[in-house]
């Protein structure tokens, strides 16, 4: 089910009422309504899959119990590699078994021998790279001792498929989001009336901005050959925003529903694009994955905390395993090297902690040096954007050798109407990067004000809403 849907339309103020009106007597009815209509979300697409979600629940909440009950090291290592086998078994299949055939007879054919491929026909199960990392964190935060193992099943299980954030992020630990399921939630007027605001902007951002850039995007990486160079800058840029404006619009949506019902999800995106420099970027963008790929690789290979020649090996891994993350095709490893080549300089200068506040705090505009900075690391995300958004490496190359050519200067070809959306977004957001989303207006003290940018806000996703497409991180 799409949260840009008439289902979903109809689907999410029902749950509501049920949750608070019907089953808020105890907190067990309340936990098993959200299971339940989390499976009903997810079958939604394909029934079928809810069996990998309910293996997956199974075999983690047992191997819980069995890491706490087991008595010496060995046995709960076990337990903790059997979890997560399966689960990246699972994982591996789907979204890399015909990566790896069509890769090893490629290897094979360039020595000169033929091997025939073998592929399968496997639709990728929706948001299992997002569901995996989030039962994962469990089993190693109760074999590192930072989480008792749960014993109240439905509990865990409406944990792994709480339907907001189940096929798109953010990927929570277990250690905050399981929690919340223990205890006892209270309707808080104000926390609801700020879900839905970030709820607007969430859908704002997809289907004004994403959607609208979209239209653009596939027209020009679908005839990159035939387009000037102008106009591939101008696909570039618009991908750029039609990403942010999908991934993160999802994330707004996800973190807002969860409010309406009572729980804290953490913040996915900060205002990404106003970065200094790209670790600035990576601490903003897709947060629940990078601190994931932080705490259970990054960390464990040594960190920082190692002679120079293992530091750059572990940059480059976890970019590169980010990278192979998000889709089983060379454009998205290539993608996650050329962030760790960004990345590099700065480790090695030991300046990837400068910027760790926000860019002009306090302030309403930007020095020169600011404006420099966030304009240099914006070039170079949207350089390393093309490798992402293309079908093949050697599209990649081609719409890039494009772009340096005398038609650089020339008109672009493309409609650019959806500069003014971004533009929209880029201000509001520019005024809102100290808050946590482009629609927290509580210092707007005039009411009219607000319920103004709101309104305007609603009718321009009406205009919009009957071209809406598909989610991008569902295809992740």
């Amino acid at each position: 089910m799409l949260f840009n849907s008439f289902e979903y339309l109809f689907f999410l103020p029902t749950v509501f009422i049920l949750y608070w009106f019907i089953f808020n007597k105890k907190l067990s009815w309340q936990n098993l309504l959200l299971l339940i209509v989390s499976y009903v979300f997810y079958g939604w697409w394909d029934w079928r899959f809810l069996s990998l979600i309910i293996f997956s629940s199974f075999l983690d909440y047992f191997a819980g119990i069995q890491i706490e009950k087991s008595k010496n090291h060995t046995r709960k290592k076990a337990w903790l590699s059997l979890s997560m086998i399966a689960n990246l078994g699972f994982l591996g299949f789907f979204k890399y078994f015909n990566f790896f055939s069509a890769s090893l007879s490629e290897a094979f054919l360039s020595i000169g021998y033929e091997l025939d491929a073998i592929t399968l026909d496997v639709i990728l199960p929706v948001g299992i790279s997002f569901y995996t990392f989030q039962t994962m964190s469990y089993t190693i935060d109760v074999y590192r001792g930072k989480l008792e193992p749960t014993k109240k099943i439905i509990a865990f299980f409406a944990f792994v498929s709480f339907f907001p954030q189940l096929v798109a992020g953010p990927i929570e630990r277990a250690t905050n989001l399981l929690p919340q399921f223990y205890k006892k939630r209270k309707f808080e007027y104000h926390k609801a009336a700020d879900g839905l605001r970030q709820i607007l902007w969430g859908l704002f951002k997809k289907i004004v901005v994403a959607d609208n850039c979209a239209i653009v995007v596939n027209e020009v990486f679908g005839n990159h050959s035939d387009l000037n160079a102008s106009s591939l800058i101008i696909g570039a840029v618009f991908f750029a925003f039609q990403i942010y404006g999908d991934f993160s619009g999802y994330s707004d949506i996800a973190i807002g529903t969860s409010r309406l019902f009572g729980f804290n999800l953490m913040q996915n995106f900060s205002f990404p694009y106003f970065s200094r420099d790209i670790a600035e970027f990576w601490r903003r963008w897709h947060i629940s994955l990078s601190t994931w790929f932080r705490d259970y690789l990054y960390i464990p290979l040594g960190g920082s905390r190692v002679n120079l020649s293992k530091k750059i090996r572990n940059i480059f891994i976890i970019f590169i395993v980010s990278g192979f993350w998000h889709g089983a095709n060379w454009t998205f490893i290539v993608w996650g090297a050329l962030n760790a080549i960004y990345f590099m300089p700065l480790m090695l200068l030991d300046k990837n902690r400068v910027n760790t506040n926000v860019v002009a705090e306090g302030k309403m505009f930007f020095n020169f040096k600011e404006f420099t900075q966030i304009l240099t690391t914006f070039t170079l995300t949207i350089l390393a954007w093309i490798f992402f958004r293309a079908d093949s490496l050697t599209h990649a190359f081609s719409y890039i050798s494009n772009i340096f050519n005398k038609s650089i200067l020339q008109f672009p070809t493309v409609d650019i109407k959806p500069f003014l959306y971004v533009f929209i977004l880029i201000f509001v957001e520019w005024i809102q990067r100290e808050k946590q989303h482009g629609l927290e207006l509580n210092h707007v003290k005039l009411t009219p004000v607000r319920w103004t940018i709101y309104t305007i806000v609603f009718c321009l996703i009406l205009i919009f809403g009957a071209q809406s497409q598909s989610f991008i991180y569902f295809q992740f």
